[in-house]
């Protein structure tokens, strides 16, 4: 794994946490600007998986197994959109908490990924 493109993404995401954190704690539901923040992280997200296919194509193998690699993968690309999702449905204070709590589950899933691969 790009141990730079994991950081970069954890990195964006607790960004993106302490916004939306930033954001509930002022009463507010998420905004557009909010969702431009959620799409840039998930875009990391889609570049980290592409790697790892990549990665994992030409032949590397993780330490703790190509199955829980890849499950880890697709969580953490699907997980600040489900939470945008979810913070749709919820237009309080509480879809903010909902993105920012997403953004901390990213970051722990970065942390994950690199122990996986052999960090």
């Amino acid at each position: 794994m790009l141990v730079a493109l994991t950081v970069a993404t954890a990195v964006a995401a607790l960004l993106l946490a302490a916004w939306c954190g930033w954001a509930a704690y002022r009463d507010q539901p998420t905004k557009d600007w909010h969702f431009i923040g959620m799409a840039a992280v998930t875009a990391l997200t889609l570049l980290q998986l592409v790697v790892g296919i990549v990665l994992l194509a030409r032949g590397e193998k993780p330490e703790q197994g190509t199955t829980i690699f890849v499950s880890y993968l697709l969580g953490s690309f699907a997980c600040v959109p489900v939470a945008g999702f979810m913070s749709l449905a919820e237009r309080t204070r509480w879809g903010s908490v909902t993105v920012a709590a997403g953004g901390v589950v990213l970051a722990v899933l970065q942390v994950r990924l690199y122990d996986i691969w052999g960090g």
